[in-house]
């Protein structure tokens, strides 16, 4: 049997899963949580009360949140890219790059999409200029880490541009990523061109729509 990934092509944090799954041409299934297959949502929610996605199935093991996805998938469906590396201080700087993508990058930059998504007398306008102060600290910190460097952690592709590749392409939509900060987003455009990322992208690019600040045409 083949693992089954319960997602959404649109999803930051399952286009981080996607991006490790053809990384290494590993073969599964999807249920997709839409119109298109509406009992997949239900099954979710009876496997994991959270209701949050992606979730990985694999036989009777449920594995949730992404980081623990791409770890899980290293471990019982290993390719030709690692993307965790053996060494342990390589291994703990992957790490933590992912959790700053996912902390300080994908947070604040979902917390600005859901108040949008909000009735206007439930909005937060104080939580949004917290979030967008957050993101232009992550710019600025990221910019100096990039100087000189291709890829976030350890000298190769890793979880931690897996989590980087979605959080950056979104975030650029919902506060622009400043000329500034031209490590960045020239780290972004390699993410961009990198085939595995790019498949994802083109996969939920006819949802473009659901993005309630306006997807731009750009990429």
């Amino acid at each position: 049997m083949r693992p089954v990934l319960y997602s959404h092509p649109f999803s930051s944090y399952c286009q981080k899963v996607l991006t490790a799954l053809y990384e290494n041409g590993t073969e599964f299934d999807t249920r997709m949580l839409g119109p298109e297959d509406p009992s997949a949502y239900e099954d979710l929610c009876s496997m994991w009360p959270v209701k949050r996605f992606p979730v990985l199935l694999d036989g009777e093991k449920r594995v949730f949140e992404s980081s623990t996805v791409i770890e899980y998938l290293g471990l019982h469906y290993p390719g030709p890219v690692k993307l965790i590396p053996d060494d342990a201080d390589a291994a703990l700087d992957v790490r933590m790059m992912d959790r700053f993508f996912d902390n300080y990058i994908s947070t604040p930059q979902q917390k600005v999409v859901f108040n949008a998504i909000r009735p206007e007398e439930h909005r937060d306008p104080y939580g949004v200029q917290e979030a967008r102060g957050m993101l232009d600290a992550a710019y600025g910190w990221l910019d100096e880490r990039m100087a000189g460097r291709e890829w976030a952690a350890a000298d190769a592709f890793s979880l931690a541009d897996c989590a980087a590749a979605p959080a950056l392409f979104y975030a650029d939509w919902t506060h622009r990523i400043g000329e500034q900060f031209a490590h960045v987003r020239a780290y972004r455009s390699r993410l961009l061109a990198r085939p595995s990322f790019a498949r994802a992208v083109e996969e939920a690019r006819p949802y473009r729509s659901f993005f309630p600040l306006g997807a731009p045409d750009r990429d």
